[in-house]
């Protein structure tokens, strides 16, 4: 069988398990960009059969060495592709599962970066695209992904029962989250009287949506302006919701419901060590 004659028939299988058509497409990249690494490599097509766990083992030194993927990236690829051949192997597509003996690859635990109330309201000041700008208040007021914020359609924002009905978020997973007094105040501004006829709930005049390109790029002008050396993205507005709630004592519970999160663990990561925090605890002994 084909490489890629594989690939397409496990995305069928991961849209009959429901998982996300995000997740289904990320899967479809990094598997396309392993064939064409084989394809170059061997300058012939790629058959399931003939991949070898040498080739997978060479495939992610060259994303290491050439490609200069960070410990995280190469991580997620891998997990693809183990993903992957495992539903292979199981399907006797193939004779062997070549990701099998492959050791994990190590990352170092990062502490998530965030900005505080102080700085995210300097930020959103800086921004001169007025839907750019209602858009990174959203993300820091509810705490959704980039895509789950841009792909809301009219009827998912409730401006009168006050939530927001997310659907199919990471997971493929539906939630809803309430819309606070300071955002709603925002929002009912802009439907009733600067938002355009779409079917999606923030867009531009000319396309009828808003790209996460676009979002990203007014993100980077910004800073820029700024002069700030950090980087500011949608996931960083996103960590700054969940951290500014950790600091509040917001349960971690309810955090981790209104982030999507499947596990607390996940939702764990955010609880960061202040450092004054720090210097009161000490100064009790």
């Amino acid at each position: 069988m084909l490489f890629m004659q594989a690939v397409k028939l496990f995305g069928r299988y991961q849209a009959n398990i429901e998982r996300s058509p995000v997740t289904i497409r990320a899967y479809y990249e990094d598997l396309t960009l392993l064939n064409r690494y084989l394809q170059e490599k061997y300058n012939c097509l790629i058959y399931l059969e003939d991949i070898t766990q040498e080739d997978i083992e060479n495939y992610l030194y060259y994303l290491k060495e050439i490609k200069h993927y960070q410990p995280i990236s190469r991580k997620r690829v891998l997990g693809s592709m183990r993903s992957f051949f495992s539903y292979a192997y199981k399907s006797q597509w193939c004779s062997q599962n070549v990701t099998a003996r492959l050791e994990p690859i190590k990352c170092q635990q990062k502490e998530r970066h965030y900005l505080s109330e102080e700085e995210v309201n300097l930020f959103v000041a800086a921004i001169k695209h007025d839907l750019v700008r209602l858009v990174a208040q959203t993300l820091y007021y509810t705490g959704m992904r980039i895509s789950e914020c841009l792909n809301l359609k009219v009827e998912d924002v409730n401006l009168e029962d006050n939530l927001i009905h997310i659907r199919h978020g990471k997971g493929n997973k539906d939630r809803f989250v309430p819309i606070n007094s300071k955002l709603k105040k925002l929002l009912v501004d802009y439907n009733e009287n600067w938002k355009v006829v779409s079917e999606y709930f923030f867009a531009t005049r000319i396309s009828g949506t808003l790209s996460p390109t676009r979002v990203a790029k007014v993100f980077r002008e910004t800073t820029g302006a700024l002069g700030w050396k950090k980087k500011v993205t949608a996931h960083i507005l996103r960590h700054s919701f969940a951290s500014k709630l950790v600091k509040n004592d917001v349960h971690l519970v309810k955090i981790s419901k209104l982030l999507g999160h499947s596990s607390l663990k996940t939702t764990s990561i955010y609880v960061h060590s202040h450092m004054d925090d720090l210097k009161d605890a000490v100064n009790t002994l």
